[in-house]
């Protein structure tokens, strides 16, 4: 009998190994229960955490945020072109003229791996939320126990959110939210390639608010022991609630908790660039990032790792130089500079790209040259809330409350005797025939393109301001173009996941 015991715990890993590689290769979602034999069996033969406790729910949720970077979403934006000297990988080169790329789900850096690592962090989420409100815990623990609930869903929310900005039509251009969002998973896989239908973006959105709302209310800061910004704070969770409603076109509440998070100094929550500390810093290519990313800076409100080679200056594209110093030079002040601008890297034999990121890799054993390359992400920012607050008071008509906002900006932005920013100084900059609605709102764009270049937002701005785009090829000349309302500015379903989930594709 103990020898038949072992023969079929045997047998029962090895089907757990196959069936989790196949799950990899074509599965849409998430995970599966294997509980059959468990008469043979004294412990769970594959490892997993047995969630009987609080503290083993709090560290499962570390697992609950995607490390699949959305920067490569920059490849295909306005601000980067094709580069010479580099590895351009095909699904690089595909993404790059808007083609769907049929790449790999485990290839880094593609839609598809962007896709599984995203459902495979929201499945970590729901098992969490699976188990929670049944463990058995003495009553001084219940807040302990609604903080970890609390980050579960916000969690939960955010993964599914940047998922229907990718993968569907933008909410606020659709008006009535009518397009194919994406599956909102709620519960644990328990079946094997389970098939799902795709709702409406509206849906899909009220699926995130309902999440997102709970978890404002039940996160709680207090529980977080030096890892903090790497998980949903309140601040986070505001910051969270500020894109949530600004991409949704509901501007009287995005202005509502940008102002909840910001307050009356909203210089707190940004980063001063013209400081001796960041200018100090330039001198090092490793030191600038550390300290752009620096977990001690309060304008860095939520810090993800990333599992990515856009860091690399070796590999994909990069940003035009010539584009790249007249992007900087742009502005409506006179002898400045523009601390964003550098440092910056020289990527293959015609391009720059800004020190964001330290580039890090993860050894896979003490010896081994071979790994994890990484590098820390800024999720969300102080200075995003700030233009969020701008946006919105723009389109509510607050015209000098966006000036001193967008002079708080420029205070920790431009170097140089006179940064004062007025409605006049603007109206000089621009054609004379513009409106202020549409000075301000021009102004705003280039501003967020400054601030957020090769970290993945231009994307969103170009589908939500409908922005065309052409990409050159490696003789100077158009190779292709996206227009301002191109379907293809919506990413493709990953292929597995039409054929093996049964989604629905979008529209080309």
């Amino acid at each position: 009998m103990k020898k038949l015991i072992q023969r079929l715990t045997v047998f029962v890993v090895n089907l757990i190994d196959l069936l989790v590689d196949k799950l990899k290769q074509g599965a849409v979602l998430l995970l599966i229960a294997l509980s059959a034999c468990n008469s043979f069996l004294e412990e769970i033969p594959d490892n997993r955490v047995s969630l009987d406790d609080l503290d083993k729910a709090a560290q499962l949720m570390t697992n609950a945020y995607s490390d699949a970077s959305y920067a490569f979403t920059d490849w295909m934006s306005d601000d980067f072109t094709y580069t010479i000297g580099t590895t351009l990988r095909p699904s690089h080169q595909q993404m790059y003229v808007w083609d769907d790329p049929f790449s790999d789900p485990n290839e880094q850096d593609t839609p598809a791996f962007f896709w599984y690592q995203t459902y495979t962090a929201i499945a970590h989420a729901n098992e969490v939320l699976n188990i929670i409100d049944e463990l058995e815990i003495d009553e001084t623990d219940i807040p302990y126990r609604d903080a970890i609930k609390g980050e579960a869903l916000l969690a939960r929310a955010y993964g599914h959110f940047m998922l229907v900005n990718l993968f569907s039509e933008d909410n606020w251009i659709l008006k009535d939210g009518s397009g194919l969002g994406v599956p909102y998973i709620e519960t644990p896989e328990t079946e094997f390639l389970v098939e799902y239908e795709r709702p409406s973006v509206n849906k899909t959105y009220e699926e995130i608010e309902d999440d997102l709302k709970l978890g404002l209310e039940l996160v709680d800061d207090s529980f977080y022991s030096n890892s903090g910004k790497y998980h949903f704070t309140k601040n986070a969770a505001l910051a969270f609630a500020s894109r949530y409603y600004l991409f949704t076109g509901d501007f009287i509440r995005c202005l509502q908790y940008s102002n909840e998070l910001l307050g009356s100094n909203p210089g707190a929550f940004v980063r001063d660039m013209t400081s001796e500390e960041f200018r100090a810093a330039k001198s090092s290519t490793t030191g600038y990032p550390q300290l752009y990313s620096s977990p001690d800076l309060p304008s860095n409100l939520m810090l993800m790792r990333k599992i990515s080679l856009v860091q690399r200056t070796d590999f994909a594209y990069g940003i035009d130089r010539n584009d790249y110093g007249s992007l900087f030079a742009s502005n409506v002040f006179d002898d400045v500079t523009d601390e964003r601008e550098n440092p910056a890297w020289v990527k293959g034999q015609n391009t720059l790209f800004p020190v964001r990121y330290e580039s890090l890799f993860e050894r896979s054993s003490i010896n081994s040259n071979v790994g994890t390359p990484y590098h820390i992400a800024l999720a969300f920012r102080g200075e995003e809330v700030l233009l969020n607050r701008v946006e919105c008071n723009i389109q509510l008509g607050n015209n000098d409350e966006a000036i001193a906002d967008l002079q708080v900006l420029s205070d920790r932005r431009y170097s140089g005797d006179d940064v004062v920013l007025t409605m006049e100084l603007l109206r000089e900059f621009y054609p004379s025939s513009w409106t202020d609605f549409t000075i301000l709102y021009e102004y705003l764009i280039l501003e967020r393109q400054k601030e957020f270049i090769a970290q993945g937002m231009r994307w969103f701005d170009l589908k939500r301001f409908q922005v065309p785009v052409q990409h050159l090829g490696p003789d100077g000349s158009v190779i292709a173009e996206l227009e301002a309302d191109d379907l293809r500015k919506v990413l493709q379903i990953p292929t597995s996941a039409q054929e093996v989930g049964g989604l629905e594709r979008n529209e080309r």
